[in-house]
């Protein structure tokens, strides 16, 4: 059970480190300048990203795993439970 607990740990983990690559390397810096063209507030998407959306989004990513870690944590919970 240890097993699939850090297996499904490791995989929250990794789908959330990929997507903050994604937005803090591939918008803030290798899409930028297409990104540029549109614009939030009176500022370049792309400018954005890479000054403070990335940050943005890196705690929003903390909250997220928070939650599936607090879902995680109850469903093995409830299973070590069970076998007792």
């Amino acid at each position: 059970m240890h097993k699939q607990y850090w297996r499904s740990n490791l995989q929250i983990i990794s789908i959330l480190l990929s997507i903050w690559f994604l937005v803090s390397f591939g918008f803030g810096i290798i899409w930028s300048d297409f990104l540029d063209q549109f614009q939030i507030g009176g500022f370049k998407i792309g400018f954005w990203f890479a000054q403070q959306g990335s940050i943005y989004f890196f705690v929003l990513l903390i909250f997220i795993y928070i939650y599936l870690m607090n879902k995680l944590d109850k469903k093995y919970k409830n299973k070590s439970k069970e076998e007792l």
